[in-house]
């Protein structure tokens, strides 16, 4: 792996898709990973003629996930893909990404992790087991901005943090689309593809991690709400929660995606005993810091600014005034994770930087949230629901 780059395979992700494409770029952005192999789709067409799209020869276009990773554990180690990308509906992502690492093949998984808690759980030990490395694709922690606030906080830029407030605010769902079919709605709200949380396990998941990620607090209890706005439709699409955490903060979180004419409104604010902190992800490469004393400041990223943590400028690849966005988030996942994989296998410690992305710890923990706030926003009888670790 040293002296060459990293081979992915891919399930899912076709032509017909919207994530798959996302991932390709992000995966393709350093110059270090090749797509090689994959099975792109349930259809063997489609498969086919989107491997053929992507370059991808023939003999590596499988019809099933099952023959790919069986295939590809059986080539020579100078040929096979060294991981595998699954970028399926969520009912779809915990047996091939088991088999995957029981075949010895490192993982990325869309989130969230899988259709189940059980499952995360019973990936978690697979990945301990095998000592391989499983990355998570929570995108919005991907951002240079967002990493520069949690570096600030963790510092004691704002003071001891106080209260917590992320909203992430969707409209595509404000009629029921999924019924029209042919598009994203349709497996998303279907609660045998997606599970037990529509909009909470969808973008809610996204928001719980925000929250966990900038401050280094774990969500310990949960008063929530979850509505089905949308008459007829069977899983939820507006939720609310109130959150305790385990540094003494409270948090608010609201995710919604009925709220006609929003696009991808992501909004985080965390304020503590000395300032406060805002990130926009409709305007990504911004950090407003906010102060009791002074007026706000507008911190932008870019290389080049001494005022920016080196570990900010890690994840930044443009000077200020040149905006990066959501691919090059990924693009920060995927460069960590591979980054960590070489140096794993030549049998060295990963750097802090390395290590920055969402791994299977977080893919649990994704999954209790899910299950919390289902349990939590549909209980009528009990306000607070404890947060309980597995």
């Amino acid at each position: 792996m040293k002296n060459r780059k990293l081979r992915m395979g891919m399930i899912g992700g076709g032509s017909d898709a919207f994530i798959g494409a996302i991932h390709r770029r992000a995966a393709l952005m350093e110059n270090g990973i090749d797509l090689v192999c994959g099975c792109f789709s349930i259809n063997p067409e489609i498969s086919l003629s989107s491997g053929r799209e992507y370059f991808v020869p023939d003999n590596r276009i499988y019809y099933t996930w099952e023959e790919m990773l069986e295939k590809e554990a059986a080539l020579p180690e100078g040929e096979r893909m060294d991981f595998v990308t699954i970028v399926t509906p969520n009912r779809f992502h915990y047996a091939p990404a088991a088999r995957a690492l029981e075949l010895g093949f490192n993982v990325v998984l869309d989130k969230p992790m899988t259709f189940t808690l059980e499952e995360a759980l019973s990936l978690r030990e697979k990945v301990q087991q095998t000592g391989l490395t499983l990355a998570l694709t929570h995108v919005y922690s991907g951002y240079p901005a967002v990493k520069e606030m949690k570096r600030r906080i963790a510092a004691g830029v704002i003071g001891k943090v106080r209260r917590v407030f992320v909203e992430y605010t969707q409209g595509w769902l404000t009629k029921r689309i999924e019924l029209q079919g042919g598009n994203n709605a349709v497996w998303r709200n279907d609660p045998k593809q997606a599970g037990k949380g529509g909009c909470v396990g969808d973008i809610g998941t996204h928001a719980w991690h925000l929250v966990e990620y900038v401050t280094g607090a774990k969500v310990t209890e949960v008063c929530a709400d979850l509505q089905r706005v949308a008459e007829g439709r069977p899983v939820d699409d507006d939720a609310c929660a109130f959150m305790h955490t385990d540094q003494g903060f409270t948090a608010l979180l609201q995710a919604t995606q009925i709220a006609t004419g929003e696009a991808n409104n992501i909004r985080l604010r965390v304020y503590g005993t000395e300032g406060g902190m805002e990130w926009r992800q409709m305007e990504p490469n911004i950090l407003i810091a906010k102060w009791h004393d002074r007026p706000e400041e507008h911190i932008r990223m870019g290389n080049g600014g001494d005022f920016l943590t080196d570990f900010t400028k890690w994840n930044t690849r443009t000077p200020a005034g040149h905006p990066e966005g959501f691919i090059e988030s990924f693009a920060n996942i995927y460069r960590n994770f591979a980054l960590t994989v070489r140096a794993r296998h030549a049998g060295e410690t990963p750097t802090e930087e390395m290590l920055d992305f969402p791994n299977v710890e977080d893919g649990v923990r994704g999954m209790q949230f899910v299950e919390t706030m289902v349990q939590a926003g549909y209980d009528s009888e009990q306000k607070w629901h404890k947060w309980v670790e597995k």
